[in-house]
């Protein structure tokens, strides 16, 4: 398994779904993050709800950072889902290596797989021994009109 990349001076990470700071999470995913525009806030709790959520926090003010879930099993299959790093800290490595603290987080379930979906940062993933699928073919998706 690749390294864990340090999360840089002064940034903690969590697994405590506590410190999840709700407002702000809702506020990033609803109006900025592509897969979920417009999401209802009472659709997110009940996502939150049915996983486990993770965050990335300023030691010296407490301010959350970076927010993700997944959705999982916690025996052969996880979800990672709603990946989002504030703006302000892009660029300082909080995204790669928060995903590399939730990867080694799951490792002791013995898991045979986490899966994802993005548009734009399949390099950050990359860098963390995420790949492509092997057989896109075999994979299916059922979409509800809702969505």
């Amino acid at each position: 398994m690749d390294s864990t990349p340090r999360l840089p001076d002064g940034y903690e990470f969590s697994a405590d779904p506590a410190r999840v700071d709700v407002d702000r999470v809702h506020g990033w995913l609803s109006t900025d993050a592509y897969w979920a525009i417009g999401r209802p806030r009472e659709k997110h709790e009940r996502a939150m709800a049915g996983s486990l959520n993770f965050g990335v926090y300023e030691r010296a003010s407490g301010e959350q950072v970076a927010y993700a879930r997944v959705v999982t099993d916690q025996a052969l299959f996880a979800w990672l889902a709603d990946v989002y790093v504030d703006p302000s800290v892009r660029g300082k490595g909080v995204g790669t290596a928060f995903v590399g603290r939730i990867r080694d987080h799951l490792k002791p379930y013995g898991l045979r797989r986490i899966l994802l979906a993005t548009e734009d940062a399949h390099r950050v993933y990359e860098k963390l021994g995420f790949r492509s699928l092997d057989r896109p073919d075999q994979w299916m998706v059922h979409r509800f009109e809702s969505e």
